[in-house]
This record gives C-alpha cells, structure tokens and sequence, in this order.
C-alpha cells in the first residue's frame, strides 16, 4: 500500500514536538519536524503559559512539513497536558493567556470549595482526584478572585481543543482531555453542570463534547496558505489528553498489566471498562479519567521526573551543566536509601530551587541532608520508585486482582537506572516502551478514524510492530522494604 502520513503535535510540560507517522500498512515510523520549549511564563506574579508562541511552532512544525514532503497529509492532532484552559469571548478571541497549573491563585482552593460542595459529592460524579490544579479549583479560584474575565467568557477550551479551534474554526471539548478537569460525570460523560452551579461556576461556556476519532474538520484555508500544505487535510481530534493517547499505545496492555506514562509526571495505573468510584477509590485519591475506545483510565498522578527536572535546571543555573548520563552516573555511586522523600509533597509543586526545597525538607523530616549531586538523584528516585510500589499495591486493593507487570512509556522509559529500581522496589518485571507512546497513540487514532487501522487492539499490534521493548527484571534486596516502612511513615505518618 501507498505511504500515509500524519502530524502529532504534542505539546508537554517541559518541551512540544511536531512529529510526522508514516504509515505503510504495517508499522508506523516517525520523524521529528520540529521541537520546541515550553514551560511557564512569569508575569505581573503569575505563571502563564505562551499559547500564542506554541501556535506558532505547531504552524513551524507544518510548514516544515510542507517543504520536505510531497505526499498530502491524511490528518493532524494534538495532545497537550491536562487541567489547563484558555476562556475566549464572544468573536472567538483569548481574554487573556492561559494560566499555568503551577500558579499560586490555586493555592487552598480545594477546602474553600469543599465548604460549598463536600468532597464526597464531588468525587461522587467526577470520580477525579483531588489536586488543586483541577480547573474545577482552577475556575474556582478566579471568582474567589472575582476575576473580570470569567464573567466575559464566552468559551472555555482546555488547550488542545484551543489549537483544533485555530486549526478548523470548530470549538468541541474532546472526551479524554475535559475529563481531567473534574468537571464532567464520570459515569454519564457530560458535563457535570449541576455541580458547577452549585459552586456558581458558568456552564454556557462549555463546548459540546466529542470522542477521540472525531474528525472535526477540514484544516483551514488560512492556515494552509500560511504554512503552505497542499490539499485539504483532515483535523482530527486524537486522545487530546497527552496521557490518554500514551495508554492508547501501550502493547500488551491487559488485565494483568498497569502502567506508567513517565515524565514530568508519572501517570500510574489500570485500564477499565467502567469508572470505579467508591469509598475506596475516593479515599486512596485515585482519579478515573477517560480513554481510548471507550475505555477509563484509573491512575493516581504522581509527580514524575519533575523534581529532577527541577533540580537540574537550578544546577544549570549556578553553572553546572550535568547530561542526564551524568546524574545517573553520579546516582549509582551514591549511597543506596540514605534519604527519601514525598514526590507530591507541597514542598515541591513550584518550579524554582528545587534542590533548596529537597535539602529543607530532608532537614525538617530528621533525615540526612543530601549534600552530594548523586545523593540528590538517587534520593529522588529511590522516593519515586518506592512510591510506585504504594500506587501498586492501591491499585491491586482497587481491582481485586494481582497486577504482574509494569509497563513504563514515555521519555522516562529512557532512564534505565529509574527502570530497574521500579522493578526492585515493586518486585515486579518492567517492559519499557513505546518512548514515543504519546505521539504513536495520537496518530494511531488518527489512522483508526481514516479507516487504516480497524480497532484498538489492531492499533496497538502495529505500534508492537513499530518498536523495540526492554524488560528490566527484579533483584532481590531487602533494604527495600525497610526504605518502604521509612518511606510509609514519611507519607501517610
């Protein structure tokens, strides 16, 4: 068969891509057009993120396209982080740059807002985890603010529903990426308006929602004359949600499997027919976000590499420019369990002098200062791997079975060291890969909605066939489930 072509955008936390899939009929390959950075803006006290810069590199990344290739593209997607949104007005215009996640305005929302609508009654129809960068708290937190720009909207599109917007002209909230917002029924798949009057958030603001496959439409005639694309190629929304589309990659997802799309954050979970919401699943703060197909997604969010990520770039900083093959390096010579700590601690949320924040916390916990860099390192990720063990024991607690394989995808894949310490500290095999989870996920919906790929699990065959995996296997140590008791004490003590 003739070659087929399509276009991810995928724009994470920390960088975004615009990746070209060919397709041949049997595997997909991909090509890197185009990579940029992203992170928060600062301005005025708040973190904004530069939505108008990442249109233009989506728009670079398509023009890159255009000039090295012939063969018309079948269809473009983009998958973005979650929770985050961007209000418009009545022509379709932004009020204003969307705010980051991170930002301080969200700050207590959570309790504020529960001493309106109690927690119970919101997890009992959104069955999403309490955090506070939820846009529920999010929205919340703007009329605690009285904010000028709540009451002026007209649309709220989360941002890769933005980017299809400006792609197309089409305003839809597609399924898997309006339901990290904990504003939707988790079990009827709408938006959950009831709740949001009651918390008096607007829900005329709110687009119609569709599935991952829809075709939203025709890329627009403005933007193909300024990127220069021949044809007329489709506009199709992916699993928008950047988590949504990684799962969807996952070869050999099954019953027995949970997963791990690691990065800046660590998504952690199972995949499910049906949202589970109760007590339990409330009370271990676990989150049911939508999938692939028709599918739920339950997980709890950790936060990932961002504390490494972090301390990194405060090294970078002060003019030592380690490669990650040095920090791991350095990690492995390290003292094994000399220090841990709670990855989604408060301590930690905010971008800035991360290893400050590490040390001060070791200091207020009782615990050895990590002085050294690869004491830093190996503290972060002992901590991590331990607290993928606690994530998979809830998750068996949750699913009434045992789970006998961890599959890892994404960019942290790539950090074998963290690979293998995850195997040690849950005693269970690791099968890494698809590295590229998220962007194979987004095309191989892409190519399920434009009939060359017939289901899922047709999709999730070809992607096995496109890619290399490696499994790291088990060694026994008992100082794990002594660093675990230490590690229990610090979390839930």
């Amino acid at each position: 068969m003739l070659t087929v072509n399509f276009i991810a955008a995928d724009l994470g936390a920390s960088n975004g891509r615009v990746l070209l899939a060919r397709w041949d009929g049997a595997r997909f390959t991909l090509q890197e057009l185009h990579r940029f950075p992203n992170g928060p803006v600062e301005a005025t006290g708040r973190l904004f993120w530069n939505a108008l810069g990442l249109w233009s590199d989506i728009l670079a990344g398509l023009a890159r396209y255009a000039a090295q290739e012939q063969i018309p593209l079948a269809g473009i997607g983009v998958d973005t982080w979650g929770v985050d949104f961007a209000l418009l007005d009545r022509a379709g215009r932004l009020l204003g740059n969307p705010v980051h996640y991170r930002d301080a305005r969200n700050n207590g929302m959570p309790e504020r807002a529960f001493a309106a609508v109690p927690s119970d009654a919101i997890f009992a129809q959104t069955g999403i985890q309490f955090m506070q960068i939820n846009t529920l708290f999010q929205l919340f937190a703007m009329r605690q603010e009285e904010d000028p720009q709540l009451d002026a909207a007209h649309t709220l599109l989360m941002i890769p529903d933005l980017f299809h917007y400006w792609l197309t002209g089409r305003k839809a909230a597609e399924y898997t990426i309006a339901s990290t917002s904990q504003m939707l029924h988790a079990a009827d798949r709408r938006w959950a308006t009831g709740l949001l009057a009651r918390l008096k958030l607007p829900t005329a603001i709110l687009p119609e929602i569709v599935a991952p496959g829809t075709v939203l439409g025709p890329l627009r005639a403005a933007v193909r004359e300024q990127t220069g694309l021949g044809g007329e190629p489709l506009v199709i929304a992916p699993g928008s949600h950047d988590t949504a589309s990684a799962v969807a990659a996952i070869p050999g997802l099954d019953a027995s499997s949970l997963y791990i799309s690691s990065g800046t954050w660590s998504l952690m979970g199972i995949e499910t027919a049906q949202p589970i919401i109760n007590e339990m699943s409330q009370r271990l703060n676990f989150t049911n976000e939508g999938g692939v197909a028709g599918t739920i997604r339950l997980l709890k969010n950790i936060a990932g590499l961002w504390l490494l990520q972090e301390a990194r770039r405060q090294w970078q900083r002060a003019g030592q420019d380690y490669s990650w093959d040095e920090l791991m390096a350095q990690a492995r010579a390290a003292e094994p369990f000399r220090s841990l700590l709670n990855p989604d601690a408060a301590d930690f949320l905010a971008p800035g002098q991360m290893v400050d924040a590490i040390r001060a916390y070791c200091t207020r916990t009782g615990q050895p200062v990590p002085e050294t860099v690869g004491q830093v390192v190996r503290c972060c990720l002992e901590s991590l791997a331990l607290r993928y063990r606690r994530v998979l024991e809830a998750l068996e607690q949750l699913a009434g079975r045992r789970l006998e394989t961890l599959r890892i995808v994404g960019g942290g894949s790539q950090n074998r060291l963290l690979c293998q310490l995850a195997a040690d500290a849950c005693c269970r095999p690791v099968v890494t890969g698809p590295v590229e989870a998220t962007a194979l996920g987004n095309v191989m919906v892409q190519a399920i909605a434009t009939g060359h790929l017939a289901s899922l699990e047709e999709g999730r065959a070809a992607i096995a066939a496109s890619i290399t995996q490696e499994q790291f296997d088990p060694r026994p140590d008992a100082g794990w489930d002594e660093a675990y008791a230490r590690f229990l004490k610090l979390t839930e003590g």
